[in-house]
Order: C-alpha cells, then sequence, then structure tokens
C-alpha cells in the first residue's frame, strides 16, 4: 500500500532534478558544500555557480560527469525491485494456490461411500455412485446423492441445508422414505437405494438454478450499469415515476412494482434510497498495520526534517547574502531557492525505505518455504506473520496427535483386571460371559465398522479399520480372543434388529434390541462408563456368575478399574445386557405380556447386567513430542 507513495516521491525528485538541470545548476550537495565556506567566498563564486537559460554570460560551473552517466542506476535498481517483488510474490501465490487445488481434488477424490455391490460392501468414490447402488449410511454421513430409505435404525436427518428448518426428521421404510443429497444423518444408521445423482439430485437441481440466478443476476447489473452510463435514466423520470403527477408517470407507476418497503422520514437530508455498496476491504494483517502506522511515522518524520532543511538553508543564504554581506535582491537568487527545494525533496526520499517491501516479501516467502518443508501449506504469505504472533494453538487429539487407530490394551471381565489382552484370555473367560461379550460387540455395533485383514502377510502391517474406531477396537478385541463377529454377524444381518437406540451427545451410549431364539428381547448397550455403570444392578462375576451389583461394589469398580485407566490415558467403555423374556424370568430379567413400550427408553435402559469395562487407547503419532 505504501509503495506507490515511494515511486510518487522518486519520481518527484527526478522532476526536481530535470528542473535544475534546465537551470544549468550543480548538483544540490554542491550547494550544501558551497554554504560552509566563508561568507565572502560565496559572493565570488556566486555569479559563476548559475545562470539562467538564455542568458548572456556562459555558466562556469560544469556538472558532475560521472554523476549524470551513472544516474540510470538508481531508476534501475528501483523498477528491477518492483519487478522481484511482483514476481516473487505472483509465483508464490500460483504455486501456493496449485498445491492447495491438488489437494482439495485428492481430498474429493479420496471421498468414498460404503456401497453393496454383489453382496459385498465396497468403499467407492462419490463420483462413481450411479442410481439403482444400495449405500449403506450412518451417522456423520453427507448423503451425495438423492435416494430412498429401504432399511433405517432410528435414523434421523438434518435438512436444514435445503429447508432452512433445525429440527431433525425422522426417515423410515414407511415413513417419509426420501432421503435428499446435501443433508447430514445426525443419529442411526440404514441403507439407502439411489434413485438420482450429479445434477439430476436436489442439491444439483438447486447448485444450477443458483449459478442460472447468479448469471441472471450479472446481466442485469451489466445492464443497468450500461444504463446509467448513456443517461437513460434520470431524477425526473423517478420523481414522475414515483409520484405520479403527470399521465406518463401515473401510467409508468402501474406498469412498473411498487417496493415492498417504504422509509417516510421527516428529515429532508436523509438519502432516499439505502446504500447498497457493501464494504468488501480485507482487514489488514497485522505486520501489515504495523509497516503501514511506521511509514506513516517515516513521512511525517521525514517531511519535518525536510521543511526544518529548507527553512534553515534559506534563512542561512539570506543572512549571509543579504545581511552580512548586504547586497541588493536580484532575480539571479532565485536559482539557490530551488536548489534548497530538491534538496529538501531529497532528504524526503531518502527518509523513505525504498527497500522495505522487498524486503519483507523475500522474508515471509523465505518463512513459506521452511513450513512448506514440515508439510504446512500456505496459501497467503500474510498467514507466516498471522501464526507468527500466535501463543496458543488449540488441537484436536483423535487422529491429529494420535493415530486414530483404537485398540483395547485393557480388559475387566469376570471380576479380573487384564493389562495385557492375550489370546489364552479365552479360556480364562467362562463360555457364557465369551459368547455373551461377543454377541454384545458385534450386533451392538455399526454394521459398517469393520476390521479388515492387511492385504499382505507382511511383518508389522496392521489390520485396517473401517468405520467408528471404537467400535473397531472392540472388534479386534473379538478377533484378539479367538472369535468371529462376521459369523455373528452372518447370523443376525442388520435387518433382523429390532431396535436401535443410536449413540449421541446426550445419551453418550447405543443400544440394540435382539429377538432371542427361545423367544423374548435382549438389549444390549455400550457407552461411557460412567454412565452405563450407573445403570447396573447386577455383573457377571467369576465363571459367568451373577452378582448383585451394590453400591459399595460400584464405588469399589470405579476406583480400583475405571479411575486407573483413565489416569493411563484410556478411553474406558462398558457393555452391560438386559432381557425381556414372556416366560418365568430370572433375577435379572423382565417378564412381560405384552411387548415392551421400547419407545420408553428410559425404563428399557435400566436394571442393566455388565459383563465387561474396556480400556480403549489411541497411540500418540510418532512425531508428536511430550511435553
Amino acid at each position: 500500500m505504501y509503495l506507490p507513495v515511494y515511486l510518487i516521491l522518486i519520481h518527484l525528485k527526478y522532476i526536481c532534478s530535470y528542473v535544475l538541470r534546465d537551470f544549468h545548476c550543480e548538483s544540490p550537495a554542491l550547494i550544501l558544500g558551497g554554504l560552509e565556506r566563508p561568507a565572502g567566498k560565496v559572493s565570488d563564486r556566486s555569479s559563476a555557480e548559475c545562470s539562467f537559460p538564455g542568458g548572456e554570460e556562459e555558466s562556469l560551473g560544469h556538472s558532475d560527469e560521472s554523476e549524470s552517466e551513472a544516474g540510470w542506476i538508481e531508476g534501475l535498481a528501483i523498477f528491477i525491485s518492483v519487478i522481484v517483488v511482483v514476481i516473487v510474490t505472483a509465483f508464490n501465490d500460483y504455486t501456493k494456490e496449485r498445491q492447495f487445488r491438488g489437494l482439495q481434488s485428492k481430498i474429493e477424490g479420496e471421498h468414498k461411500f460404503a456401497v453393496i455391490r454383489n453382496g459385498e460392501v465396497e468403499q467407492i468414490k462419490v463420483g462413481d455412485l450411479v442410481v439403482g447402488d444400495i449405500c449403506q449410511i450412518k451417522y456423520g454421513d453427507l448423503l451425495p446423492a438423492d435416494g430412498i430409505c429401504i432399511q433405517s435404525n432410528d435414523l434421523k436427518v438434518d435438512e436444514s441445508s435445503l429447508t432452512g428448518e433445525s429440527d431433525h426428521v425422522k426417515k423410515g421404510e414407511h415413513s417419509d422414505p426420501m432421503l435428499l443429497s446435501g443433508t447430514h444423518v445426525m443419529e442411526g444408521s440404514g441403507k439407502m437405494l439411489v434413485s438420482a445423482v450429479g445434477v439430476n439430485s436436489q442439491a444439483g437441481i438447486i447448485f444450477t438454478l443458483l449459478g442460472a440466478a447468479v448469471d441472471e443476476h450479472e446481466k442485469q447489473a451489466k445492464a443497468k450499469a450500461k444504463n446509467k452510463k448513456a443517461g437513460r435514466e434520470s431524477d425526473g423520470d423517478v420523481e414522475q415515476g414515483l409520484t405520479g403527477n403527470s399521465h406518463a408517470g401515473g401510467s409508468a407507476a402501474a406498469a412498473v412494482p411498487v417496493p415492498a418497503t417504504v422509509v417516510a422520514t421527516d428529515d429532508p437530508t436523509a438519502p432516499t434510497e439505502p446504500s447498497a455498496e457493501v464494504s468488501t476491504k480485507k482487514e489488514k494483517s497485522v505486520l501489515q498495520a504495523k509497516l503501514t502506522k511506521l511509514a506513516i511515522q517515516i513521512g511525517y518524520a521525514g517531511s519535518l526534517i525536510a521543511v526544518m532543511t529548507v527553512i534553515i538553508l534559506i534563512v542561512r543564504f539570506c543572512i549571509t547574502t543579504f545581511v552580512v554581506e548586504k547586497k541588493a535582491w536580484s532575480g539571479f537568487y532565485a536559482n539557490y531557492f530551488v536548489k534548497f527545494l530538491i534538496i529538501g525533496v531529497t532528504v524526503l526520499v531518502v527518509a523513505v525505505p525504498e527497500g522495505l517491501p522487498l524486503a519483507v516479501t523475500l522474508s515471509l516467502a523465505y518463512s513459506v518455504k521452511k513450513m512448506m518443508k514440515d508439510n504446512n501449506l500456505v496459501r497467503h504469505l500474510d498467514a507466516c506473520e498471522t501464526m507468527g504472533n500466535a501463543t496458543a494453538i488449540c488441537s484436536d487429539k483423535t487422529g491429529t496427535l494420535t493415530t486414530n487407530r483404537m485398540t483395547a490394551v485393557q480388559a475387566y471381565v469376570e471380576g479380573e483386571l487384564y493389562k495385557v489382552i492375550r489370546r489364552d484370555d479365552s479360556n480364562v473367560i467362562s463360555k457364557t460371559t465369551r459368547e455373551t461379550l461377543f454377541q454384545s460387540i458385534a450386533l451392538n455395533s455399526a454394521f459398517t465398522s469393520r476390521v479388515i485383514p492387511p492385504a499382505t502377510q507382511q511383518e508389522g502391517e496392521l489390520p485396517k479399520q473401517v468405520g467408528n474406531k471404537t467400535e473397531c477396537a472392540l472388534l479386534g478385541y473379538v478377533q484378539d480372543l479367538g472369535g468371529s463377529y462376521e459369523k455373528i454377524r452372518e447370523e443376525n444381518p442388520e435387518e433382523t434388529l429390532h431396535k436401535v437406540y443410536t449413540f449421541n451427545s446426550e445419551r453418550k451410549s447405543m443400544s440394540t434390541v435382539i429377538r432371542l431364539p427361545q423367544g423374548g428381547f435382549r438389549v444390549y448397550t455400550k457407552g461411557a462408563s460412567e454412565i452405563v455403570m450407573k445403570k447396573c444392578s447386577f455383573i457377571m462375576g467369576a465363571k459367568g456368575e451373577l452378582k448383585k451389583m451394590t453400591k459399595d461394589m460400584q464405588d469399589r469398580i470405579v476406583r480400583e478399574v475405571i479411575e486407573p485407566m483413565a489416569c493411563d490415558g484410556l478411553r474406558t467403555l462398558s457393555v452391560a445386557y438386559r432381557d425381556f423374556v414372556p416366560h418365568k424370568a430370572e433375577i435379572n430379567q423382565v417378564h412381560y405380556e405384552t411387548e415392551p413400550n421400547w419407545e420408553d427408553e428410559t425404563n428399557i435402559i435400566c436394571n442393566l447386567t455388565c459383563v465387561a469395562i474396556f480400556g480403549i487407547e489411541d497411540p500418540v503419532r510418532p512425531e508428536a513430542r511430550p511435553l
């Protein structure tokens, strides 16, 4: 912003230099040198220093030929500096924009969606979706296409991006089955049959209409600007159209739609039309603000010094010439005043730091290059100094400081705390507890969560976790103990689940209702340990023995199991269940004559039987340094 000011002052300097050349005057530096001499010598050289153009006397002074020959160097240096600043800034912006576009394309290309093709769940790119695909949708998904819900588990969708309504809309096979692209799945899971993709989807139609509206608005704006430029709209015509004092005005007023809002005011000076201009000025960064302030201060100081220099030179010359030497005024002396003015302009120009914009641009570009080595992409140069002023950086932990690869490393089962999970633990845990635990984990997790074995048998290669990482940790625990969650899911497909209470921030737990083979229902629950433990009335002890959970036992488990896990940086989850049977019920079961009201969640998810408590670890990235 201050670069044009520098150029103006420099140009002013050269203009004054040309004026000086026209008067055949010597360099301003010689004037300063001449004024330093004794007063008597000034008068002796005064007639030899300058002469007006067209005068009869020939100038005895000679300009410095070497200085005039090298005068182009300064202008060329300034020109090269400006070119370097422009090229460095443009190249940096182009490079960063290209990197960000490549990163954005990579992100869009990596955005995949789970579909069922040939009976297998596949992860395909969103752009490869076609009409007729069956997609698995879950909490957190952004729907990429329109579709029909063919299976749902407490599915709720946020359609505010299309309708503006913030309330979540419940979707199901029999009630409001239409799912629209651009909406977010806020709760539950299900399956969707794709009915429209791309520009034929609801979001695509809206974007197409918006694009057409923008084009039409631009056309109208251009036509309006052209009409104003041609003078087709005048104030008199507007007055007639608004007041209708004449026949032409009345017909025009009838033809033109009246604005919906009219603002009345008694102030005659108030504007009759609201200003449509919106300020789009970009706020200055901290460094830009400081540099602007510095440039203004330098300008004030330079101006003050330049004015004082001119005044001192004029006063000293006048005293020396007209007071001490008592010479009469002559137009010849005006040449000296021109020289003094040029000296003042020179002082002002010298005070301006011409290399400051180049130095700042080069330093920021160097900072960007160093940040790129740390895999930090910077789109704008001023972002470097913005981050340089940061005193604290708040970062997300999961997936940023950690690997986002959850692993169950501790388990509390049948009254025993296992610090290290091994396959041999399955022989210690009773069959009843093991089967209940495996079924609870396999069925009370999103069916989109899976643990895929490594593609190759290379040493150190880990299985791939797909879906919710916390659920993948529990599924990995089942595999570590020799179980197979795939087999359990094949015996109990997702369509056979009777009711699903999906995880949300209010519940902090997830529950699934299944039918028992001998009749009745079983509710599996998993969630935050402190939440689930409060709802437990029983616990499975040694060899699957059922025990009553007292208040003292709950406090002991929290003190000796949950709190130590939390102190080790582990995420704790509890797994529990409850049975509803139509026949004679045991102590931890509920007898019913008619099917329970599954909408009464409070009375359904209570008096649970605790099966296990897990400590799940999210390993820290190797490059993350400890505090």
